[in-house]
């Protein structure tokens, strides 16, 4: 799901940069580690801040970076226009659908883009299936219990079936093959959710 104009607003302003920047991006690379010699995919890449982080901050070696929004791509071709192939992929593209084949990235990340996704236990499902075995899911997730709080119900836009607690979100990486164990903390009293999903090494059978 697209976000509304209000939230479109926020996410590509100086605050929501800073934030990333500043908090966001190094509780994540605390709990996950360096990203060099890897190649990375990003869900939901927005203007492209996370994107130069991984390279930046995270050190990764090549970046696929994909958005359901095209305008949001455009923004993002902007940013990132000193970063050329293949060290840069940007793509348009649907989380519950990833076009590329099996066991093709080294890490996944996620800075808070799932919550926008009504089938979110696919996405979970596809970020599984394009993992290598011993590959990393790195996430900062938003949770039903932010979602539900008066000021963003009625400023912003979110799909209002299946969103996930905390705990639920955990448990369906597990169900996927994602293992988590210690490896997350959670903020604001479980308002946000961060951590890590190492896949296992063994087959997953995923449906077609």
């Amino acid at each position: 799901m697209k976000m509304n104009f209000l939230e479109s607003f926020v996410m590509n302003s100086f605050i929501r940069t800073w934030f990333l920047k500043n908090l966001e991006a190094p509780t994540l690379l605390e709990l996950s580690g360096s990203l060099k010699d890897h190649a990375v995919l990003e869900i939901g890449c927005g203007q492209g801040v996370g994107t130069e982080l991984l390279f930046n901050m995270f050190n990764a070696k090549k970046v696929m970076a994909m958005d359901i929004d095209l305008k949001m791509i455009r923004r993002a071709q902007k940013r990132l226009r000193n970063y050329d192939a293949p060290k840069l992929i940007l793509h348009a593209g649907d989380a519950t659908n990833i076009t590329t084949r099996d066991e093709m990235f080294d890490a996944v990340v996620n800075f808070s883009a799932l919550h926008h996704v009504p089938q979110w236990q696919k996405a979970i499902t596809e970020i599984a299936r394009v993992l290598k075995p011993g590959g990393r899911f790195i996430f900062e997730e938003v949770t039903r219990q932010w979602i539900e709080r008066w000021p963003n119900r009625l400023l912003f836009l979110h799909p209002k079936e299946s969103r996930f607690t905390d705990l639920e979100f955990l448990q369906e990486l597990e169900k996927n093959g994602l293992k988590v164990e210690d490896r997350f903390t959670t903020k604001k009293k479980g308002d946000f959710i961060f951590g890590v999903g190492i896949r296992e090494t063994r087959s997953i059978q995923h449906p077609k």
